[in-house]
């Protein structure tokens, strides 16, 4: 049962100018796993972020770091969730994140699904 959902869009040229314009926004926004990473995969996984609050309907509790984008054994992308985002995700009912990412042609873009048991 789906119990989230979320997309969100995001300019690769102007994330770049926001890193350049604050240099300490890459560490508040992601991981240590992630800070080293290409600027559209950045701009990919603050989309995933973005997504995530909107699958969940509010970011209260939330902490950048609380939501981790990994890659399983295959490379398909999903959320290491702790914190309030775990908490948060607890609270509507949410036992699995599905994820999507892409970029192309200047834009990052993420897709989002929630999924809980039925009840």
């Amino acid at each position: 049962m789906i119990v989230g959902v979320g997309v969100d869009l995001v300019d690769v040229a102007r994330f770049t100018r926001a890193l350049k314009r604050t240099p300490k926004l890459r560490e508040r926004l992601f991981a240590e796993s992630e800070r080293d990473l290409p600027v559209r995969s950045l701009a990919a996984r603050f989309a995933a972020k973005e997504a995530l609050i909107k699958a969940v309907g509010h970011s209260t509790e939330f902490r950048w770091h609380d939501m981790a984008v990994v890659s399983d054994e295959h490379r398909n992308p999903g959320f290491a969730v702790s914190g309030g985002v775990a908490a948060a995700l607890a609270e509507i009912g949410a036992t699995r994140v599905h994820l999507s990412m892409s970029h192309d042609g200047g834009n990052a873009m993420a897709f989002v699904v929630a999924e809980g048991d039925a009840r």
